[in-house]
């Protein structure tokens, strides 16, 4: 995105330099269409999480559509998104499995099996918290992800240590704590949900490092719910005939058959934010997502406060402010190392094809040589 912004702005200056009779140059189409199109992804992306965050927090809110069944609503996104994915990859097959490495059982029960359990678990208490808390306090709560992410990392040694970062990560954790303290509606187990969230989320996503992309396995988010999903569901079978199906029951006895147009969008909007996932960090990058999720955050925020009309205190906003500048430094910071390190990628190869051509051009120089000694005699 500002990659192109910049790109479009240097080509108009280097036309000034050249004719400062004629005007500047409009970007060329395709530098404009690029733009234009990372723009719209990131439009997509944001409006389908806003809308999922919304809407899962309109059913399980007892106040709005009233039905307080977070592990039956993870199951139904998972039962949906699991056939879509299958249906993409085996009929359509718009996307291919991976093929190197293939998927074996073992591969299977090794990596995706505690990857999809940790899904589970995050899925679960997040759609959980919802029930407890408001949704401007779980975005202020989500400022955490990058804490636990780095810490947890740190810790299975997939990150190095430093102490800058670290620093950072405090501040972040100490403007969350901020926003905490003044919640108009804090609830000590609607925090202890949301955290444990975080916590599995984190762990997921490190897990994901170590037991697949360290192994060369690639998925996107198709084969990812392919694979997952599936999983995902059977993990949650288990809490669901434990904690939910005996209130399923009673409430099916009172309240009727569930409205199945409310859960069916709900579904498929799931299912399309994973496409969003897919569009967005495929043609742009995961920290574009990371800086359009920090967008995305002040969104709700702002729509939790004037919509919904939850309760926001100014020591909330306060403390989420320094969050937020704590979040934004660490993308800021990620950036940076991500260009230093396509910059020696880039030396690196220039130095190698040098060292190519140099040593070609010193087998010449003997043949020529040679070459000269035939002609002379």
């Amino acid at each position: 995105m500002g990659a192109g912004d910049d790109t479009a702005s240097g080509n108009g200056k280097a036309a000034m330099e050249v004719s400062s009779s004629s005007p500047a140059p409009a970007p060329e189409p395709s530098v404009l269409r690029s733009v234009l199109l990372s723009y719209a992804y990131v439009a997509i992306w944001i409006s389908l999480s806003f809308a999922v965050i919304v809407y899962n927090k309109y059913i399980l809110d007892p106040k709005l559509y009233g039905w307080p069944f977070p592990i039956s609503l993870t199951m139904i996104h998972m039962a949906f998104c699991a056939s879509l994915a299958a249906a993409l990859v085996r009929v359509l097959r718009v996307v291919d499995v991976p093929s190197s490495p293939p998927m074996t059982p073992q591969l299977y029960a090794a990596s995706v099996v505690p990857i999809g359990a940790l899904y589970a678990l995050s899925l679960w208490f997040s759609n959980s918290a919802y029930i407890y808390l408001s949704v401007s306090f779980i975005q202020m709560l989500k400022a955490l992800m990058p804490v636990a992410v780095y810490s947890l990392a740190v810790a299975f040694r997939t990150d190095a240590f430093r102490r800058a970062t670290m620093l950072n990560m405090l501040g972040i954790s100490a403007g969350v704590a901020v926003a905490a303290y003044g919640e108009a509606r804090f609830d000590v187990f609607g925090v202890t949900l949301q955290l444990a969230a975080v916590a599995a989320e984190a762990t997921r996503l490190v897990l994901i490092q170590m037991l697949l992309t360290s192994k060369g396995m690639k998925l996107n988010p198709i084969t990812s719910l392919y694979y997952i999903a599936p999983c995902c569901l059977v993990f949650l079978t288990v809490p669901w005939y434990v904690v939910e199906l005996p209130k399923l029951r009673a409430a099916a006895a009172s309240a009727g058959r569930p409205d199945v147009s409310v859960f069916g969008t709900n579904s498929l909007c799931a299912f399309a934010l994973n496409l969003a996932v897919f569009l967005l960090v495929g043609k742009t990058s995961a920290l574009t997502m990371n800086v359009a999720g920090v967008v995305k955050d002040w969104l709700l925020i702002a729509f939790s406060w004037t919509v919904i009309k939850d309760t926001v205190t100014p020591v909330n906003l306060v403390g989420y402010g320094i969050a937020f500048l704590g979040v934004a430094y660490y993308n800021h910071a990620k950036l940076q190392a991500l260009k230093a390190k396509e910059t020696e990628r880039k030396a690196a190869s220039a130095a190698a094809a040098k060292e190519g051509d140099a040593e070609a051009g010193a087998r010449l120089l003997p043949a020529k040589d040679g070459g000269g000694g035939d002609h002379k005699n």
